[in-house]
């Protein structure tokens, strides 16, 4: 089963465009935190709680090296995500596959 509580944290964290992005720079290869916030118009301090936020929520982990803190994608959070929302897609194409029978059933009680 689902933890809710992870899986509303990964929904919150994903619901801003930044993170997003980092996640889809992420997904390609793991990267510094300078090289990620390079694109970014933003102050460092600022993007950092970008990052914070992706890593207690567990969508990316990071590891330090001297000085050079990279962060990766923890995958297995996103299989979170991708089975809640697998979970809603098979409860709403059933939704919608009743909702189809029953009005071809009135269709055909109406042509008759």
């Amino acid at each position: 089963m689902l933890d809710p509580s992870a899986v509303d944290g990964i929904f919150r964290a994903l619901a801003d465009p930044t993170r997003r992005s980092v996640i889809e720079r992420l997904s390609a290869r793991q990267a510094s935190v300078s090289e990620l916030a390079a694109p970014y118009k933003m102050a460092l301090p600022s993007f950092m709680e970008h990052l914070r936020v992706l890593e207690n929520c567990g969508l990316v982990r990071s590891r330090k090296e001297g000085r050079v803190r990279t962060y990766q994608v923890a995958s297995e959070q996103l299989k979170l995500a991708e089975d809640w929302l697998g979970k809603q897609r098979t409860l709403w194409e059933r939704r919608l596959d009743r909702l189809d029978n029953y009005l071809l059933s009135i269709r055909e009680e109406n042509a008759e």
